[in-house]
């Protein structure tokens, strides 16, 4: 089932500002990924009156008014004045990055945002976290209200700062009377996106962990923009959920994918990732294989409650996640090269797992010598 056009979909996400003033936005990040479809979001509703784009290099929305700055930089607070509302949407999750450098800048590009916000006037910040921040535990409700208690701990990818950037969150208001701050947490985001829960959908076989209950909820980028919009607006705010509604069991996924599972004891599979991370070769920590083995799927209640509607269903985002990982081969969150995902597909995943055992076995050599 194909979706709706994005033209259809900005009509009926249509929203009116709280007490009709048209808002000035500044997002941060504005240049690339959700940052840069949210700016031209913004840019093209008659409902914003202008929208300033912050980044370390210019954009391709001309709509917008640039400020090529890093966010770290003090000086952000210039360019934020005169802004109703600050998205921050400049952060460094990506697999590839230094785990110190990506916890240092983001750490510090919120502080400093949210600092800057308060000393230039904002009224609003609007950060982007992720539901990740839940935890995935076998006890968690089926779905997580937007009130639960955020029970993830920092071994998995990135959620170490997105726990600190919540903390900040919540410190801020006290920090800087009158400065109210929303936080949005999507669901396993999908649309350009490449993280350890994508890079799962590219392996020859789908890992799943023996005892161990997956289910999966998405979230399609352009579903993010629009509720960031609705917060934008202030139609909604405090903490947000978003995602498909409802999840698609582990059974489901495999039918609709056409990828068979591969199952393997917990102790193997989680003491396998511990030692590829361990030693450098899989970007993901042991940590990232909890969120595909346990629960972590939220109601959107709040968004609900304001009239927001996700527009793509689990289904549509998996099939458009399939269709954008087409010819790529990972395994254990590994991209593998054109020989080796060849040498992998004949195999079978359980071949190139213990491939890379092997590979574990002979670097441990290496090091003895």
């Amino acid at each position: 089932m194909s979706s709706p056009d994005p033209q259809v979909r900005a009509a009926r996400n249509h929203t009116t500002p709280a007490g009709g003033r048209r808002p000035v936005v500044a997002v941060t990040g504005a240049a690339t990924g959700v940052g840069a479809l949210l700016t031209e979001r913004l840019a093209a509703s008659e409902e914003i009156k202008q929208v300033v784009a912050v980044d370390e290099r210019r954009g391709e929305c001309d709509a917008a008014e640039w400020h090529i700055l890093d966010v770290r930089d003090p000086a952000i607070a210039e360019k934020l004045r005169g802004a109703d509302v600050v998205v921050h949407l400049a952060l460094d999750l990506d697999l590839g990055s230094d785990a110190a450098a990506r916890t240092a800048y983001n750490e510090r590009g919120t502080q400093t945002v949210l600092t800057a916000a308060a000393a230039a006037g904002v009224h609003r910040v609007v950060l982007c976290t992720s539901a990740m921040v839940y935890g995935a535990l076998p006890d968690n409700e089926l779905p997580l209200s937007e009130d639960a208690e955020l029970r993830a701990t920092a071994e998995a990818t990135g959620v170490g700062d997105l726990l600190e950037i919540e903390r900040l969150a919540r410190r801020a208001p006290r920090a800087h009377p009158g400065l109210n701050v929303t936080v949005v947490r999507p669901a396993i985001l999908v649309g350009g996106t490449d993280t350890a829960l994508t890079r799962y959908f590219e392996s020859p076989r789908l890992l799943v962990v023996a005892g161990s209950r997956p289910v999966w909820q998405f979230c399609h980028v352009e579903d993010l923009c629009s509720a960031l919009e609705y917060a934008v607006l202030e139609k909604v705010d405090g903490e947000l959920a978003v995602g498909c509604d409802g999840w698609l069991e582990q059974e489901e996924v495999e039918e609709l994918s056409g990828i068979r599972r591969m199952e393997l004891p917990s102790a193997v599979a989680l003491g396998a990732a511990a030692r590829l991370h361990r030693i450098g070769l899989t970007p993901s920590p042991a940590g990232d294989l909890a969120y595909t083995m346990y629960p972590w799927v939220v109601s959107g209640s709040r968004l609900h409650d304001a009239g927001w509607r996700a527009r793509w269903t689990n289904e549509e985002v998996l099939a458009q996640l399939l269709e954008e990982v087409t010819g790529r081969h990972t395994v254990a969150g590994r991209r593998l090269g054109r020989k080796d995902a060849t040498a992998a597909g004949a195999a079978g995943a359980t071949v190139a797992l213990l491939g890379a055992a092997a590979v574990v076995r002979r670097a441990r050599k290496a090091r003895r010598r």
